[in-house]
């Protein structure tokens, strides 16, 4: 493949091949061609970047490890694993790759109010601690079922100042969520900046949400090189609308080698309603300003979703994933609810290291292939988030409480 071909996908109009896109109400589409060129801008402007290196460096906490996982390695046979340690960041996952990153661009355009959607919590938390870095006002949207079950990123959202909004419409969860923050961006753009939490959404997101999170894929790279002299057999992570998956892939996407495997939520198993994998049961459509697969009926209504992580459970997938997937260069399988919590406590036993359990639909597919291949083969996880949001749905799904 042409990285140089590569690397001018999206087009100008946001599209990756078949997908993407600008899906908005006319309201918002001065705006986001605005913040395209804004973010345009900042990718030469040297200012930018070195605050934006400085802040990843001394406030956010990378790089971030590669950790070679020995035990789990020796206990799976077969591959050499290592972790991309992202549970290692500020906030404890990946997503403040991306929040300090927009809270710039924020800055820049002088936008003081800012609004975000979050499923986990941990976008959330992110955006929260961003917000409170700079003195920016943070309004941030959840599902009702999420605050439930993510009751600790809850509290530390408050903590930081941020003002959570109980999202009761719909399943009240991600997708719920996700549209509250998207009316009251409509209403409030003159002077709100959406933090969006994943590579979703209407052109420019998708493509500065990667961009923003492709550190954790060229850092990969630099380390696994300097360990192993050579670059891995495999990268694996999960995918929800895939932030963490994307940023890990895209500086190897050129390495045809390289296998890319992105790990979606299966739930109770591919039945309708029960599960998230919209590779699996999906098909093409529009949700929330972007064109890309996702899980709706044959009428085209959205269906509901299900996952033991509240991270994963989300209708539509990124829009690059879709791209990557149509052209084969990006394979897509799944974990159920049952593989995911496994994996969970395999790790956390093997390597005392407790991951999130959405890293651990990645680690579940780990769990199948490792020991089937050979010996001198690498595999990299990106172990997405840090699993101390889950320990007491976890607790009492394992029954250990």
């Amino acid at each position: 493949m042409d990285t140089k071909v590569y690397q001018q996908v999206p087009d100008a109009t946001g599209h990756f091949g078949n997908y993407g896109g600008m899906f908005v109400p006319e309201t918002l589409m001065a705006p986001l061609k605005a913040l395209a060129l804004a973010y345009e801008e900042t990718k030469h402007d040297e200012v930018f970047q070195a605050e934006l290196s400085d802040l990843l460096m001394n406030f956010c906490g990378r790089p971030t490890p590669l950790y070679h996982a020995a035990r789990w390695s020796e206990k799976l046979g077969g591959a050499k694993i290592y972790l991309k340690r992202e549970d290692l960041l500020h906030t404890g996952a990946h997503k403040i790759n991306n929040a300090i990153g927009q809270i710039l661009l924020a800055k820049r355009i002088g936008k003081k109010r800012i609004i975000a959607e979050t499923g986990a919590g941990q976008h959330g938390v992110a955006t929260a601690t961003v917000c409170a870095r700079f003195g920016m006002e943070c309004i941030v949207y959840m599902g009702a079922v999420d605050i439930e079950r993510q009751a600790p990123n809850v509290s530390r959202m408050k903590l930081l100042g941020a003002k959570v909004v109980a999202v009761t419409s719909g399943q009240a969860t991600l997708k719920d969520a996700v549209n509250e923050a998207m009316r009251d961006w409509v209403a409030s753009v003159d002077h709100t900046h959406y933090i969006l939490g994943s590579a979703l959404g209407s052109h420019p997101f998708p493509m500065m949400v990667r961009d923003f999170h492709r550190v954790i894929g060229l850092e990969a790279r630099e380390q696994i090189l300097e360990r192993e002299g050579r670059l891995p057999d495999l990268l694996v992570a999960c995918v929800g609308g895939g932030s963490n998956a994307i940023g890990l892939f895209h500086p190897f996407i050129g390495d045809e080698d390289v296998k890319l495997m992105g790990v979606e939520a299966g739930g109770d198993g591919i039945f309708p309603e029960r599960h998230a994998a919209r590779f699996q049961g999906g098909k093409l459509g529009v949700l929330q300003g972007t064109k890309t697969w996702l899980l709706a009926d044959d009428d085209g209504q959205i269906e509901l979703t299900h996952s033991v992580s509240a991270g994963l459970d989300y209708a539509a997938v990124g829009p690059e994933h879709a791209y990557l997937k149509e052209i084969g260069r990006g394979d897509y399988s799944y974990a159920t609810d049952d593989e995911a919590l496994a994996a969970f406590q395999d790790l956390s036993a093997t390597e005392g290291i407790i991951p999130a359990l959405e890293s651990s639909h990645a680690l579940a597919y780990v769990n199948k292939v490792a020991g089937d291949m050979p010996e001198d083969s690498i595999i990299i996880v990106n172990l997405s988030g840090r699993g101390d949001k889950d320990m007491e749905q976890a607790l009492k799904l394992l029954d250990l409480d």
